[in-house]
C-alpha cells in the first residue's frame, strides 16, 4: 500500500488531489503558487534597460518562495534559447521545485511561442498570425498549433502565452502581426483552431500544452495606434467585435487567459473586478487560471497611477480576479503575504487563486512526470516533417495583389534581380517573438529561394540594399534590373515586437514604416521606383506586419504580393509562388487603407446619416485593397447560393450553401466568404459582417459546394447592454454576386 498522499496518487481525481494538497499548504506556499519569474536578459522595448536574472537566482527563489511559474526563454535576446540548454533548464528547474521544497510541487512553464516555439534555435517557426489568418484555413491553423506544442513540451515548456484573440481594428498598431485580422469571425474560428491545436485531446497527452488567450478583453484598438494606451470603446464595440473570440475560446475550454496592459476608458483591466469576475467568471463562465501580462501590477502604479504604491497594486489585482503575477518575483510574494497576514486580502481568496493555478498543473500531469528528454528535444524540435507544415503554411499565406498583363508566374526566367532590404534575411522574413541573428541553416531568404527554385542555367543576382543605408549604389542596382528578366523588390518591415526593433538588428528606427507613417519610408519607394524605371517587369513583395499604405508603390510595379513575416521557410514559399510552383491562395485578412487619414478602414463599418444627401462626403470604406481581396493564377465562378428556408423563426439554425466551379485552367484553392447584414433593426448594425468561410480546392473545370450552418446569434442585434437578441425583420445573406434575403418571423 502506497505512503504517498493522496495529491501524489495518480488514480485520484483531479479535485481531490487539489483538495489534498491545498489542505497541506501553507500561507508562503499558497502565495508561491501565484507567483512567476523570467530567467535571462529581457530587452525593455523601449530601450530603457535590460533586465538580466540568472537561472540560480530563479532556483533560490523557488526553493525560499516556493515560485511556481518561471519562464526560462527569451524574447530574443535571452542566453537560453538553445534546444538542449531550454531542456536542460526546464528539468533542473522543475527538479528543485520537485525535489528540494516540502510539497514537491512542479512549475508552469510558459513561454510566447506565438508563431511556433520560436524563441528556440532551429525551431519550426510559422508565419505570423496574420499570415495564418491570410490562409483562411483553421485546420491549417491547428495543425500549426500542434507542432508548436510537440516543440514546446520537448523543451519542458508546458503553456503557451497564445493565441492571441485580439481583432486587429487599426494598422498603426504595432501588434497587428499577433492577431488574425478584422472580422470577429475569422478571429473566432481561427483562435478555436489554435487552442485545440495547442491542448490537444486532453491537456495530460504528452505533447499538450495549456493555452493562454489574451489580450482580453480589448487591447487592439488603444487610441493613437499606440501599444497599451487606452481603449475606448462603446459597450456595443465591445461585445460585437472584441469579445466574441474571447468567448469562442472559452467555450473551447481554453486553460488560461491573459488581461490587456490597457484601460478600457478610464478602468485599468488587471484592477478591474467588473471585467475579470463579474463579466469574465459569472457571465461567460470561465474558469480557467487569469495571468498577468508581463508588467501589469507595475503599470496600475507607475503607468496607470491608480494605485499608490505596488503593494496596494497588487491588492487591486487580486481582489480583481488575478490569479499569477507572472513575473512579479519573490518582491510579490512577499507583498501578497503580508496583505493577507495584515487582513486585506481573505485566505480564502487565496485559496481558490491557488486551486486554479492546482487544478491546471494535475490537468497537464506535472505531478507524475514534469521532466523531458534533451535527446528526444533535439529530435523533434525543427524536424522535417514539421518544416513541412510550417512551408504549407507560408505557402497558403502569400497573397497576390496585382498582376498587371499577368506577368507572374514568371515562366523559365533566364535571369532574375533581386533586391530590397528583406531580400537576402532571415530576420526580416521571421518578425518579432523570434530568436535573432538566424543563420542560413534555419530557413530560406527571399534570393536563397529564387535561386533554389530557378534551376538551370539560369542566374540570380542580388543586390540587398539594407534599409536606411546613407548612400546606396542605385545605378548599380539600375544597371543590373535593365539586365534581367524580372525584378524582385523585396520592401516593408523588419523584425520588431511592439513597434521599433533594436537599431543593432534592423538599422535606424527611421528606416522601417511605424505608426505615425505606414507608407513605406522614401529610399525603399526610391528603391520601387529605380527598378521599374528600368522597364524590366517589376515584381514588389512586401514583407510586412500590418497593413501598409502602398497606393503609390501599386502605380509603379507590375505585380505586387504581400507576405505577411512568413517564417523561416518564407523564402522558399515566395519563390514557390513568384515561379509559379504553387498557385497563390492567401487572402487579406485586414483591409489596406489607401492613405493613413483614411482610417479606420474595416469591411464591417457602422453606417450613419449623411447631411445634405451625403455629396460632401468620400466613401466610408473604399480601401486600396478589400478585406478578404486576393488573386489567383487561375479563376472561379459562383453559380448558386441556396439557403435551407428563407422564413425561420428566431431560434432556427439555417442551412446555406455555396456553388463553386474553377473556370481557369490550374488547380487552385478559393475561399468561400459568406458575408451578411441585418436590413433593418433596432440598433445601428454593420453594412456586412463575414458570417462563414470555407477552402475549397478544386482542379480545372471542377465544381464543388461549400456548407455552412448560421446559428440564431449570427441573425442577432447586440444591445447596448450587451446582450444579444433575434429580431423580426429581413436579413440579407451574400457571396460574390449572389444574395438571399431571410425573413426572421415574430
Amino acid at each position: 500500500m502506497s505512503s504517498d498522499p493522496p495529491y501524489l496518487d495518480a488514480t485520484e481525481p483531479i479535485e481531490a488531489r487539489v483538495s489534498d494538497l491545498l489542505g497541506r499548504m501553507t500561507l508562503q506556499e499558497k502565495v508561491g503558487q501565484l507567483t512567476g519569474m523570467h530567467a535571462g536578459s529581457f530587452l525593455d522595448t523601449r530601450r530603457k534597460h535590460t533586465q538580466t536574472t540568472t537561472v540560480s537566482d530563479v532556483k533560490e527563489a523557488v526553493r525560499e518562495h516556493y515560485i511556481g511559474s518561471v519562464t526560462p526563454f527569451g524574447t530574443g535576446l535571452s542566453q537560453y534559447n538553445n534546444v538542449i540548454v531550454a531542456a536542460r533548464i526546464a528539468n533542473r528547474l522543475q527538479r528543485v521545485a520537485v525535489e528540494e521544497t516540502r510539497l514537491g510541487v512542479p512549475l508552469l512553464v510558459p513561454v510566447d511561442a506565438i508563431h511556433g516555439h520560436a524563441h528556440i534555435e532551429g525551431s519550426t517557426v510559422f508565419p505570423h498570425n496574420l499570415g495564418m489568418g491570410a490562409t483562411w484555413d483553421a485546420d491549417l491553423v491547428e495543425r500549426a498549433a500542434r507542432v508548436t506544442a510537440t516543440e514546446m513540451a520537448a523543451t519542458g515548456a508546458n503553456q503557451n502565452y497564445s493565441p492571441t484573440a485580439d481583432v486587429s481594428r487599426d494598422p498603426r498598431w504595432g501588434r497587428n502581426y499577433e492577431t488574425y485580422g478584422e472580422s470577429p469571425r475569422l478571429v473566432s474560428d481561427l483562435v478555436a483552431a489554435e487552442t485545440q491545436g495547442l491542448q490537444g485531446e486532453t491537456l495530460a497527452d504528452s505533447d499538450a500544452v495549456a493555452a493562454t488567450v489574451k489580450h482580453y478583453p480589448a487591447s487592439s484598438a488603444p487610441v493613437r495606434g499606440e501599444d497599451t494606451a487606452p481603449v475606448d470603446v462603446s459597450s456595443g464595440t465591445l461585445r460585437r467585435v472584441f469579445l466574441p473570440p474571447f468567448e469562442r475560446a472559452i467555450e473551447e475550454g481554453v486553460a488560461a487567459l491573459m488581461p490587456m496592459y490597457n484601460a478600457l476608458g478610464n478602468e485599468p483591466i488587471h484592477g478591474s473586478k467588473y471585467y475579470l469576475t463579474d463579466l469574465l467568471r459569472t457571465e461567460l463562465g470561465y474558469d480557467g487560471v487569469v495571468c498577468s501580462d508581463w508588467l501589469g501590477l507595475w503599470m496600475l502604479a507607475e503607468r496607470h497611477r491608480v494605485a499608490s504604491s505596488l503593494s496596494e497594486a497588487t491588492y487591486q489585482a487580486v481582489d480583481a480576479g488575478l490569479d499569477i503575477a507572472s513575473v512579479g518575483g519573490p518582491e510579490h510574494a512577499e507583498r501578497l503575504t503580508e496583505l493577507v497576514e495584515t487582513g486585506r486580502i481573505a485566505e480564502s481568496k487565496i485559496d481558490e487563486n491557488v486551486a486554479r493555478v492546482l487544478r491546471l498543473k494535475f490537468a497537464l500531469g506535472l505531478f507524475d512526470d514534469p521532466y523531458v528528454s534533451p535527446d528526444i528535444a533535439v529530435e523533434t524540435v525543427g524536424s522535417d516533417a514539421h518544416r513541412r507544415t510550417s512551408l504549407e503554411c507560408a505557402r497558403k499565406s502569400i497573397t497576390l495583389l496585382e498582376n498587371d498583363d499577368d506577368t507572374l508566374p514568371l515562366t523559365d526566367p533566364d535571369s532574375l534581380f533581386v533586391t530590397g532590404p528583406n531580400a537576402d534575411t532571415l530576420d526580416g522574413l521571421v518578425g518579432g517573438w523570434t530568436v535573432l541573428g538566424l543563420t542560413g541553416s534555419s530557413g530560406t531568404t527571399i534570393r536563397e529561394g529564387l535561386s533554389r527554385g530557378i534551376g538551370g542555367d539560369a542566374s540570380v543576382t542580388c543586390e540587398p540594399v539594407p534599409a536606411g543605408e546613407e548612400s546606396p549604389d542605385l545605378d548599380r542596382v539600375e544597371e543590373a534590373a535593365a539586365d534581367a528578366d524580372a525584378a524582385v523588390v523585396a520592401v516593408g518591415e523588419a523584425w520588431y515586437l511592439h513597434e521599433f526593433g533594436p537599431e543593432s538588428v534592423v538599422g535606424p528606427t527611421d528606416a522601417f514604416p511605424k505608426r505615425n507613417q505606414l507608407r513605406l519610408p522614401s529610399d525603399q519607394r526610391e528603391l520601387v521606383d529605380v527598378v521599374s524605371g528600368t522597364g524590366t517587369p517589376t515584381i514588389v513583395v512586401v514583407v510586412t506586419g500590418r497593413p501598409l499604405v502602398l497606393t503609390d508603390v501599386v502605380e509603379r510595379t507590375d505585380a505586387l504580393l504581400v507576405a505577411f513575416f512568413p517564417g523561416t521557410t518564407g523564402g522558399d514559399a515566395i519563390a514557390d509562388v513568384l515561379l509559379g510552383e504553387v498557385n497563390p491562395s492567401g487572402r487579406l485578412p485586414v483591409s489596406f487603407p489607401r492613405s493613413i487619414g483614411d482610417l479606420p478602414v474595416t469591411h464591417d463599418w457602422l453606417p450613419h446619416p449623411s447631411p445634405l444627401g451625403g455629396n460632401e462626403h468620400l466613401p466610408s470604406y473604399d480601401p486600396l485593397f478589400d478585406f478578404g481581396y486576393g488573386l489567383s493564377y487561375t479563376s472561379f465562378s459562383y453559380d448558386s447560393l441556396d439557403v435551407s428556408d428563407e422564413t425561420v423563426s428566431p431560434g432556427d439554425d439555417v442551412t446555406v450553401e455555396v456553388t463553386v466551379t474553377n473556370t481557369g485552367e490550374r488547380p487552385g484553392e478559393e475561399t468561400v466568404q459568406l458575408f451578411g447584414q441585418n436590413l433593418v433593426s433596432s440598433y445601428v448594425t454593420p453594412v456586412r459582417e463575414l458570417k462563414a468561410f470555407a477552402k475549397l480546392e478544386l482542379d480545372p473545370g471542377e465544381t464543388k459546394r461549400a456548407e455552412f450552418t448560421l446559428r440564431p446569434r449570427d441573425f442577432s442585434v447586440v444591445h447596448p447592454d450587451g446582450q444579444y437578441a433575434t429580431e423580426p425583420g429581413e436579413f440579407e445573406l451574400y457571396v460574390d454576386d449572389h444574395s438571399r434575403i431571410l425573413t426572421v418571423e415574430e
